[in-house]
């Protein structure tokens, strides 16, 4: 499959965190980075994802921001 977003992490799941309607999703993408994601329980399912499998992040956002 191709996709339009250039920016792409591969990764390896880390923990996954289930909540009611969303569940917490943490990659890790190397060099002591984590990204932690929130998607729906029906797509992890649907995903049949597990805690060591390796995927992929995909960003694509209209607006990055950055707090300090």
């Amino acid at each position: 499959m191709k996709i339009s977003a250039r920016n792409q992490f591969p990764g390896t799941i880390t923990a996954i965190n289930p909540g009611a309607v969303n569940g917490t999703i943490k990659i890790d993408i190397g060099g002591g980075n984590i990204v932690t994601s929130s998607i729906t329980e029906e797509a992890i399912g649907e995903l049949g994802l597990s805690v060591g499998d390796r995927v992929t992040v995909l960003v694509k956002a209209s607006d990055v921001l950055i707090g300090k």
